[in-house]
């Protein structure tokens, strides 16, 4: 019979399903119920075989928006609100699930490459990985494993095709580095047409006198110093004792006709540029800088540990004019030689500006010392950039070597010089169609100095102390063309955040990195690389050139169609990295990636990864914010997701009530995390979100591996027990936080310890030392070293979060009802936002009305 209330609900009795007894709900009787076995506790939760493909799982929500006022991002009427199924906050899809689930399912094996298209463990679960012959996903994830066979195909499912490379990504003690191989004088073997190097998909003929290309298909003859016979099943006798033959990763050392001007390089060097302004001075900055410098000079970046690093050093402290400082081992007091002249900057010393650490020990140390003596009395408050960068380019071209620029810096740099930047600062641009012009460069200058870094392989990091706006989107086109990082430390103060500063500074001088690097990334013949996200530069359309890269920089790379893919043949791409060691070695790294083809969709939708999805998609969505307004960025990623699960749902799932939102198995967490993209600070800040802050994490955000923009989005919220064992996350709403709980919330880039105003005396005595809450300190930054297990293993927790992370995370204790609770708060990603973004359940509704319109 017709439903009076809800036309259209399913009528009574059910003609399509008259098999299922319909029970009455007590809490919504005009409700029809259905016997669910896998989940019981929703019992009006139907769920139907799928006809079409039955190995194919599927997950089918039921949304309802139950009346309320919706988030203004999404503005519609109760009148279009879809039919009340059942409670939409019951039916979300809980990610803390999904993550225990594959954690349960693929922590315990290996996870081996050698099968084509497999898709690995989500970036969540702790896994060894066995390379057989494509690249560990640590270097290598892709958005889908199974790619469309056509480009129209992929048209229609919208899902993004592309890759997240980490070409230098440090492996666990577990795992094997890629393998040095070493070619001879005729540098590595390669295809004569497209330039692949040798790889494990090259098809050996003839006996093994030649091999075919499995990129072009090009035959090439092998060299004879690198013939070997053929077994019966066609491959190379020796390809299980060749890395290139066998493996996914691996590095060859690179000959002479792979350096510039074909000259062997020297050792990189590193500069370091203080800022000794008033501001820079006051705020401890400077001597915190000059102390750490004497001990982090004996961990420069070095390939053997038993022999010392080859990198050398050079010293300025700058305000409105630069000193440069003679350190020159013969010497028994350093040489400050000032530069007052900035707009024609140049070197004022060659021999002594450069030096070796252990050479020029007992001078650079007494320089350090005599720093912050020198400029304690300081007034000066002007500050330049653009000689401080002209100044390291030129010394490391004196050098006639690469190298980086560490430069620490304050303020605006308002001083007449080149690079002068005014304060644009504008807040009521925000929102507006204009405001993309503050996400720009002021000018060109930085730009065009950025390519000058690039051609000398002179990379920047760059470490921000600012009181005020500084304008990141302009300071920082030089480290992100150049390969570099940005560091922030808004109101900096020596107390608070020392630590912060000094172990990013220790990482960031520490890690292993190349430099001078050139990466390209071919494919095989059907599909090529068009598009590519990170901190680089481009003066062509294959090449991406990094003056530096590091091993926590990713570069991503979308593909698209240009010819039809064969189900048989897969699709093929290698990464090649040229770079230089620390030592001055030239070398290349390889990445190879085999991935499957598919004719049908619910073969592609089988093999997708969302968090790569979701890591790609925030990519190129803060990347267009420079050209597009924020709002128009945010409703082509809700109409881009609502056109893949449309088209899922089209041609995948089988039929059933329009009142359902149905999501494939691998796809059923893209809602929640979309959701906190559209609402990240860059997309849709708050009123306390300053631009500088904005720009900041745009280029943060552009580098991120998946494992750091999984983090970043999706914050990991874990209740804290009196127990051993690592505690398993929960939701992240507030709904899920107990009163008489502490919790800890990961951000990637924050740490918060919650705790309510309920908190157990016993718990708040083993974590804070005190038993009641009023007494505990909301400004500590580190926990108190208590003698029992449970502070043991909280601070061993808070360690391990830090370890997993490039950039080191402040705690901040936040009391319940304190005013530190809204920041808190912020991150609580699934629950509706001060700024105005929607909670995950309000975002399912409007989302399931998108892909209803799409069907209709």
């Amino acid at each position: 019979y017709p439903n009076p209330l809800y036309p259209c609900l399913p009528q009574y009795p059910n003609p399509l399903y008259p098999c299922l007894p319909q029970y009455p709900n007590p809490l919504y009787p005009c409700l029809p119920q259905y016997p669910n076995q896998l989940y019981p506790l929703y019992p009006c939760l139907p769920l139907y075989p799928n006809p079409l493909y039955p190995c194919l799982p599927q997950i089918e929500l039921c949304v309802c928006p139950l009346g309320g006022e919706f988030p203004r991002m999404y503005s519609y009427s109760p009148r279009e609100h879809l039919a009340c199924v059942c409670k939409t906050r019951h039916l979300s899809v809980s990610q803390i699930q999904v993550i225990e689930d594959d954690r349960a399912n693929k922590s315990s094996e290996p996870f081996t490459t050698g099968v084509r298209g497999q898709a690995p463990p989500l970036v969540t679960t702790t896994f060894q990985v066995k390379d057989q012959g494509n690249a560990s996903p640590r270097f290598i994830r892709c958005t889908a494993y199974n790619m469309p066979c056509t480009a129209d195909m992929a048209k229609q499912s919208q899902v993004p095709l592309a890759a997240v490379i980490k070409p230098l990504a440090t492996l666990p003690p577990d795992e094997c580095p890629p393998y040095m191989v070493d070619h001879g004088e005729g540098g590595p073997i390669r295809c004569n047409r497209c330039k692949a190097y040798m790889c494990p998909y090259m098809q050996f003929i003839e006996g093994g006198r030649r091999f075919q290309c499995g990129f072009c298909s090009c035959v090439t003859e092998v060299p004879p110093h690198y013939f070997q016979h053929l077994d019966h099943t066609g491959k190379r006798v020796d390809c299980y004792d060749r890395p290139e033959l066998s493996l996914g990763s691996y590095e060859f050392v690179a000959t002479v006709d792979y350096c510039k001007n074909n000259k062997l390089p020297q050792p990189p060097s590193f500069v370091f540029f203080i800022d000794v302004s008033y501001n820079a001075v006051k705020s401890g900055m400077v001597n915190i800088v000059c102390q750490e410098l004497k001990t982090l000079l004996d961990y420069l970046p070095r390939e053997n540990p038993e022999v010392d690093s080859a990198v050398r050093v050079g010293f300025v402290t700058y305000n409105k004019v630069l000193h440069f400082y003679n350190v020159k081992s013969s010497l028994a007091q350093p040489q400050m030689m000032v530069v007052s002249d900035v707009s024609d900057m140049f070197l004022p010393l060659l021999d002594g500006f450069l030096v070796n650490v252990n050479d020029s020990r007992m001078v650079i140390e007494s320089l350090l010392d005599q720093i912050p003596e020198m400029f304690a009395d300081t007034r000066e408050t002007e500050t330049v950039f653009g000689p401080v960068i002209q100044a390291g380019l030129e010394a490391l071209k004196a050098a006639d070597c690469a190298g980086k620029l560490f430069v620490f810096h304050s303020s605006l740099p308002i001083a007449e010089a080149p690079g002068k930047l005014k304060n644009r600062e504008d807040k009521k641009l925000v929102g507006t169609d204009k405001e993309k012009a503050l996400f720009q460069p002021q000018s060109g200058f930085y730009s065009n100095l950025s390519k000058e870094c690039v051609a000398q392989g002179c990379c920047v990091d760059l470490f921000l102390f600012p009181n005020q706006y500084i304008d990141v989107a302009t300071l920082a086109v030089v480290p992100v063309s150049t390969g570099g990082s940005v560091y922030k430390y808004t109101y900096f103060q020596a107390e608070t955040d020392r630590e912060r500063f000094l172990n990013d500074l220790r990482r960031d001088v520490q890690k292993p990195m190349g430099f001078d690097a050139v990466m390209r990334v071919r494919t095989s013949t059907g599909i090529r690389a068009t598009d590519f996200f990170g901190s680089f530069f481009m003066s062509n359309t294959t090449d991406v050139e990094l003056a530096g890269l590091d091993c926590d920089k990713t570069v991503t790379v979308e593909f698209r169609h240009d010819d039809k893919l064969s189900e048989e043949t897969g699709a093929l791409m290698q990464c090649a990295v040229l770079y230089t060691s620390c030592s001055g070695q030239r070398r290349l790294r390889v990445h190879n990636m085999a991935v499957n083809c598919c004719s049908q969709l619910a073969d592609l939708y089988r093999n997708c990864e969302t968090d790569t999805i979701i890591s790609f998609f925030s990519k190129y969505a803060y990347r267009s914010i420079l050209n597009t307004p924020t709002k128009t960025v945010r409703d082509t990623l809700v109409n881009q997701c609502a056109q893949i699960l449309a088209c899922y749902r089209k041609n995948c799932a089988s039929p059933s009530s329009a009142g359902q939102l149905i999501l494939p198995e691998c796809m059923k967490l893209l809602p929640v995390y979309l959701n906190c993209v559209l609402k990240s600070d860059v997309l849709l800040p708050g009123a306390d979100v300053s631009l500088d802050d904005r720009a900041y994490l745009r280029q943060l955000v552009s580098c991120m591996d998946v494992s750091e923009s999984h983090v970043f989005f999706y914050p990991r919220l874990l209740p804290l027990l009196d127990g051993g064992s690592l505690p398993m996350a929960v939701r992240n709403s507030e709904e899920r936080l107990s009163k008489g709980g502490v919790y800890i919330l990961e951000t990637g880039l924050h740490l918060f310890l919650w705790v309510g105003a309920n908190a157990q005396q016993e718990l708040l005595s083993n974590i804070f030392g005190t038993p009641t809450f009023s007494q505990i300190d909301p400004n500590m930054t580190n926990l108190p070293d208590l003698d029992n297990p449970f502070s043991k293993r909280l601070r061993e927790i808070i360690d391990s979060f830090r370890s997993q992370r490039s950039r080191y995370m402040k705690l901040m204790v936040v009391k319940q009802e304190d005013k530190t609770e809204l920041i808190f708060k912020h991150f609580l990603c699934e629950d509706k936002s001060a700024s105005g973004g929607a909670s995950y359940v309000d975002f399912l509704c409007h989302m399931h009305k998108e892909i209803r319109q799409l069907l209709s």
